[in-house]
């Protein structure tokens, strides 16, 4: 019987001079892979899709009259598709048509999209609010592409097509930490998700909620080794706090709303694996997307009044006490400054929370730990209890457990984490503030630290001048470099730091005003600040500045991902302090008492290389250059690119 469906005629060659004769070649129409071959004078059009495993004919020859499969050597009629010996195994032909030299090919039109898996899913996870995606396309996760590509065409979805994986991963992540709400990364199965773990861990770590969404060969293969197959459920469990593999008789929008609520309030990473034949299948009748609408509650939780009671009666007794800001504080610092003003107590912060406050505030007291500042450190010191909002307690922060101490977290495993505390609060940070206010009633007798707070910037403000003047000529120093980024860097900037001397410097340094600062915190992972850039750009778009600082063996790590600034006009300025060396392992190296070893870095001309990629790109090499330099950086509309040569020596 006849089809009554109309014919569609496509334009596959401009010019039929583009396919000589007797040579085949691969074209669509609308969505239809053709093998248009030239063979005896006439075109012919014939399914791209070899009947046997799929092959492209279309990357095939034509040998002795037959046109041959690429993959296992088939010959069928080059006109006709049929094949030799009477076989029934022949290949679909399409009508042909020449007009002014230009060759069409005729197809049936497409069926009305009928929604997939995939579309309930991607549209379920848009609806949840996880719009930024970031990863890369690949055979075995080409269904879900396609859904999030119709949400990109309604104007609800973002998707930013990476160089590496572990970029995505690590864009991901930054988001989380920055908006405090999930991004997605995807990936194929195999050694493209397989990629993306060490970001996972990033986020996990530092309790960023994260997406990740991975393609998986198809069930039937499952468990028979075949090409890049990876159990991804069973690699992912370690890190991934939701970790399911979608079925075909899944509640599949129900699946994707426990994937996000539970990335969201859980802050941790979820994970989705989706075997290439699920994301395709038509979605059951009268299945619909999820909203979060009823599905999720507000997390202003007041904490137990016992808690309370005995915090209070500490803060009434307290004349020095100390505020400590860590990152998950980062959403209340408003609530935490005011608190502090009416304590006049001095703030200060771990370095994953630096520039919460700024250090011109008066109450302002830097960077308490390896990567802080002798004025964190003094009035911990000088203090007669401590107030530990939001912060894990690391080591490289140094809390000391000597003093009395107030913890208030969201999280009841994070309290009293790696020894006792005096007392433990839990409960939404905004929420217990305002229960101690009430609660203290007037009943503050605290000392005004800040003329105490002038004193010591004083004291290492003229430290840091001294140090300004040392110089070399091996390089910058990166005080200087840091120096100069306090006077030119925008003060609504978000600055994103690799890890190495160079973050250990920034920490030290820079004074931060009403910037936000991403990094990788407890996992301490190399090569984050671009990717996390990346991330970052996407959440603010145009409305802040974005600032990637790293050293030159982060950058390497991703330095690819310039040309994903460059493709997507992200305008991040990124500023590289180049030593040629990992300077921070040769500092560990001689202070372990071992030999300097395999530190040494070739670097590619950093600036020179941004200009190959479309980018701005400048080289700075004496120290009386750099701050016309910086000047330039932030002025550049688009993505730049400033290289520091340094002297792995003044940090």
């Amino acid at each position: 019987m006849a089809s009554s469906r109309k014919t569609i005629w496509h334009k596959v060659l401009d010019n039929k001079r583009e396919l000589p004769e007797g040579r085949v070649k691969t074209v669509t129409a609308a969505h239809k892979g053709i093998c248009l071959t030239h063979f005896k004078g006439k075109f012919s059009a014939l399914d791209n899709k070899c009947p046997h495993q799929g092959g492209p004919l279309g990357e095939g020859s034509i040998e002795n009259g037959m046109l041959r499969c690429p993959w296992h050597g088939w010959d069928f009629d080059p006109c006709t598709g049929l094949p030799p010996g009477g076989y029934d195994d022949g290949i679909e032909t399409f009508e042909v048509k020449e007009e002014d030299n230009a060759i069409y090919v005729g197809v049936e039109e497409e069926d009305v999209h009928e929604a997939t898996v995939s579309d309930i899913m991607a549209e379920t996870m848009v609806n949840w609010g996880v719009t930024k995606v970031f990863g890369m396309v690949g055979h075995s996760n080409l269904g879900f592409a396609d859904a999030m590509k119709r949400q990109e065409e309604k104007g609800k979805l973002n998707f930013y097509g990476i160089r590496h994986e572990g970029a995505a991963a690590f864009a991901a992540s930054a988001y989380g930490k920055l908006t405090g709400k999930p991004a997605a990364c995807f990936s194929i199965a195999g050694p493209g998700a397989t990629n993306m773990y060490t970001g996972m861990w990033d986020a996990k770590v530092d309790r960023a909620p994260l997406l990740a969404l991975t393609g998986q060969v198809a069930t039937q293969v499952v468990g028979t080794g075949n090409f890049q197959e990876v159990d991804l459920v069973r690699g992912f469990s370690t890190v991934a706090e939701f970790n399911q593999r979608v079925q075909s008789d899944s509640k599949h929008a129900e699946l994707m709303s426990l994937a996000v609520k539970n990335a969201i309030l859980k802050r941790d990473v979820s994970h989705l694996t989706f075997p290439d034949e699920v994301q395709e299948r038509l979605a059951k009748p009268n299945e619909k997307a999820q909203t979060p609408d009823k599905r999720i509650t507000a997390m202003e939780i007041a904490p137990p009044k016992e808690a309370v009671n005995d915090a209070v009666e500490l803060i009434k007794k307290s004349k020095r006490p100390v505020i400590v800001m860590g990152h998950g504080a980062r959403a209340h610092k408003k609530a935490i400054v005011k608190f502090a003003e009416r304590l006049n107590a001095t703030v200060v912060t771990t370095f994953k929370g630096k520039g919460l406050i700024a250090d011109n505030h008066r109450l302002g007291g830097g960077v308490l730990g390896r990567s802080g500042t002798p004025i964190a450190s003094w009035f911990m010191n000088e203090s007669d209890l401590l107030l530990v909002f939001g912060a894990s307690f690391s080591n490289h922060t140094g809390i000391t457990p000597k003093k009395p101490i107030i913890q208030v977290d969201f999280d009841p495993m994070a309290l009293s984490k790696f020894h006792k505390v005096e007392v433990a609060v839990w409960g939404e940070i905004s929420r217990t503030l305002e229960i101690f206010e009430d609660e203290l009633n007037g009943n503050i007798n605290t000392v005004d630290q800040t003329p105490e707070i002038a004193e010591r910037w004083k004291i290492w403000k003229e430290e840091k001048a001294k140090r300004l003047l040392e110089t070399s000529n091996n390089g910058i120093s990166s005080i200087a470099v840091f120096e100069t980024m306090n006077k030119l860097t925008p003060e609504n900037a978000v600055m994103c730091v690799d890890v190495g001397n160079n973050a250990y410097s920034f920490g030290r340094y820079f004074e931060p005003t009403n910037q936000d600062f991403l990094m990788s915190g407890y996992l301490g992972s190399i090569g984050f600040a671009l990717p996390a850039a990346i991330g970052a750009w996407t959440a603010v778009g145009d409305s802040r500045p974005v600032v990637a600082v790293a050293g030159d063996g982060g950058l390497c790590q991703y330095l690819a991902e310039i040309t994903t600034l460059v493709k997507y006009n992200m305008p991040v300025k990124l500023i590289v302090l180049n030593n040629h060396e990992l300077g921070k392992i040769s500092k560990e190296q001689r202070a372990g008492e071992f030999d300097v070893w395999k530190t040494s870095l070739s670097n590619p001309n950093f600036a020179e290389f941004a200009q190959s990629c479309g980018a701005w790109g400048k080289r700075v090499e004496n120290q009386d250059d750099l701050e016309a330099a910086m000047k330039a950086l932030y002025a550049e509309k688009g993505p730049a690119v400033l290289e520091v040569l340094t002297d792995v020596n003044l940090i």
